[in-house]
């Protein structure tokens, strides 16, 4: 007996009702994107393995799928690499390309290839799949969507501050209340870090700090010793665990924690001039929070960083991030081009819909009619029908097959169709149809222009 086929772990196959869903939220966002000015570009899946690897830090680069070289992969590695065992050594020279990790890193290499024909600030959107080998739970795949808007070539703070809106409007329009912006600055965190002596060991601090709401106060202080972050420096941190109020006690905790630091004084200078201006500009759906632990892992990261987390009740983790990030181009040899961008986590933002049950009928809803195959006159004369209720927008089938009325109209039910017409020699005769609902089970003789009338 054939083996059950199945797929790989961290991926899914969607039925038409998941797609129709996950078109809606799409659809949501892409609007919102365009009436913001973003215009949409596409990337590869794949990219050079010396595109991706080296951007996202050492636990980032662990998780990038890299693609074996076609053909004889191993023929070209002399003895000595390969007996070496080392999976360091031996990958760059077997793999030349992997999956892509994210959409900002693509972005900012398309930026740079295409830099002559690009008009700066350049505002893009992306909407595509990407992959990381994570370990699989629910909302994170290895395979999953990223909506992505960012602007590149320019350093004004209005970026900053349209961001904030633009989660907003989306949120919004998916009639998702009760979603919080966090907000905070790596200019901050890297004050932080100079401030309680661990300059040098910046990177390490925010990633353990990135894993908070994972593993907890003491699991993050931890791994900052593991790292080689004293415990007189992580004692001086200790007002960042403790913070608590609005917005303006917590910036008034900042300023005291990093006077000595112009770095960290100049990312509070920024938060307060976003905070500010959202006092005064509003928000329709949302509510803006400082997090004085957000780090976000990704190394890129200079200035603000966001992250949006789901209403509270929901057990899910952010459904949204992004960042400024100063010169992403220059690793690619495009100096001085800032760049910010956030993204939406769409399988998340997904489930979160789901579970509050937020998604409207006219999201789940597929064909509106379908007429009843009585032969192959009766199906023509049903078709002219059908093509004409088609031109008006009306979703309607013709059943393909003659078969039983039974299976026709099981088949109605199952898909939960809403209408089903019988189309057969009584009707034709009077030129006439019966429609018939399908939830009530009531049904009505009815002419061509009454038949329009109740489906449009």
């Amino acid at each position: 007996m054939a083996q059950k086929p199945s797929i790989p772990k961290g991926t899914r196959d969607f039925s038409p009702a998941e797609v129709v869903k996950r078109n809606y939220i799409k659809d949501a966002i892409r609007s919102c994107f365009t009436t913001y000015g973003f215009q949409p570009i596409e990337t590869p899946s794949f990219e050079k393995s010396d595109t991706l690897m080296g951007k996202y830090g050492e636990e980032g680069d662990r998780l990038i799928f890299k693609i074996l070289n076609s053909g004889d992969y191993l023929g070209k590695v002399n003895d000595d690499v390969y007996n070496e065992r080392n999976s360091v050594v031996l990958t760059p020279k077997i793999s030349e390309k992997a999956l892509r990790y994210d959409l900002t890193v693509p972005f900012a290499r398309y930026v740079v290839q295409h830099q002559n024909d690009i008009t700066f600030p350049f505002k893009r959107y992306q909407m595509q799949l990407v992959w990381r080998a994570d370990k699989q739970q629910r909302g994170r795949y290895r395979e999953f969507g990223q909506c992505d808007a960012d602007v590149v070539g320019s350093k004004s703070l209005w970026q900053e501050v349209e961001f904030v809106q633009l989660y907003d409007a989306v949120f919004s329009k998916l009639n998702l209340p009760g979603t919080t912006i966090k907000l905070n600055n790596r200019k901050i965190l890297s004050g932080i870090a100079e401030v309680i002596g661990a300059e040098d060991k910046l990177i390490d601090f925010t990633v353990a700090l990135d894993k908070l709401d994972k593993i907890g106060e003491e699991g993050v202080k931890k791994e900052m010793v593991v790292k080689g972050i004293s415990e007189e420096a992580i004692q001086k941190m200790q007002p960042l665990f403790e913070s608590t109020g609005d917005a303006g006690s917590k910036l008034n905790m900042l300023g005291e924690l990093l006077k000595t630091s112009e770095i960290g004084m100049e990312g509070i200078e920024e938060l307060n001039f976003i905070v500010n201006t959202m006092d005064t500009l509003g928000l329709t759906s949302a509510k803006l929070e400082i997090d004085v632990t957000l780090a976000r892992g990704l190394n890129y990261y200079t200035g603000a960083i966001y992250e949006v987390a789901a209403p509270e009740g929901v057990n899910m983790g952010s459904i949204g991030g992004g960042g400024r990030y100063d010169d992403l181009t220059g690793i690619f040899g495009l100096k001085d081009m800032s760049g910010i961008g956030i993204s939406f986590g769409l399988d998340r933002i997904y489930l979160v819909l789901e579970e509050l049950n937020l998604f409207p009928e006219t999201a789940t809803q597929n064909t509106k009619v379908l007429f009843i195959n009585f032969g192959e006159q009766e199906s023509l004369y049903a078709m002219q029908a059908i093509s004409q209720l088609r031109k008006a927008g009306v979703t309607a089938e013709l059943y393909p097959d003659a078969a039983k009325m039974k299976k026709q109209m099981g088949y109605a039910d199952k898909r939960g169709i809403l209408y089903t017409v019988l189309a057969g020699a009584t009707e034709m005769e009077s030129q006439t149809y019966t429609l018939k609902n399908m939830s009530t089970g009531e049904q009505d003789k009815v002419s061509f222009k009454e038949l329009s009338a109740r489906l449009i």
